[in-house]
């Protein structure tokens, strides 16, 4: 196992950041934070194979997801993504990826806000840091819908690193790793894909073991 990068601090005030999911205002800076823990590498996990076939969706968090409905539906019936959504809602994020997109929504489970420094999920859903708390969730939202078999191959065909360029602006680094779909973040963090595949109407999105941190400031 191979030490992995971690993010230094969420406390800095976001600047505006465009183009964006929610309109956000001037945030006040929140306290400085500890660094969050770096999530382990999935044991079994691993990309899709290539195929044309389509496939049902997987259950999230034991609930079955609906095709049919939009990301923010599914996101809320899913028990292990219940953070997740609360920080949406917090920060306003909900009501864009209620839209028409398609959005591709990479979606920290509760676990990966577990891994936040004490106290980080609380000062982040202040008023004050509506803002920065928009960004952070922007930097997890990429326009256009992209499955797992179109990321694999889109890897590849980079030479195995792809850049993403998310709704906040800032990019994300996609990679792969003993078949699993790997994200670097602007800080150096790196979480996996630990849910591949789950089809909305508007998109699709793809559970994350780690919170994804923009640069701030």
């Amino acid at each position: 196992m191979f030490r992995l990068p971690i993010v230094s601090a969420l406390a800095v005030v976001a600047a505006t950041a465009a183009p964006a999911l929610a309109q956000t205002t001037t945030a006040t800076p929140a306290p400085q934070t500890a660094p969050q823990t770096t999530p382990a590498a999935p044991g079994t996990t691993a990309a899709p194979a290539d195929t044309a076939a389509a496939k049902p969706n997987p259950a999230v968090g034991g609930a079955q997801m609906a095709a049919a409905k939009p990301i923010v539906e599914n996101l809320a019936a899913a028990p292990n993504l219940a953070t997740l959504v609360n920080a949406l809602k917090t920060a306003g994020v909900d009501t864009a990826l209620a839209g028409p997109g398609p959005f591709t929504v990479f979606a920290p489970d509760n676990d990966a806000f577990g891994r936040l420094a004490p106290g980080t999920m609380d000062t982040l859903l202040k008023p004050e840091n509506k803002a920065t708390l928009a960004k952070i969730l922007n930097y997890h939202v990429v326009s256009g819908k992209l499955d797992a078999v179109t990321l694999k191959k889109q890897i590849e065909s980079a030479g195995g690193t792809l850049t993403l360029t998310t709704v906040a602006g800032q990019p994300l680094t996609a990679g792969l790793e003993n078949g699993a779909i790997t994200l670097t973040d602007a800080n150096g963090t790196k979480a996996y894909v630990t849910t591949y595949d789950v089809n909305q109407s508007n998109g699709v999105f793809h559970v994350v073991n780690g919170v994804l941190v923009p640069k701030l400031g």
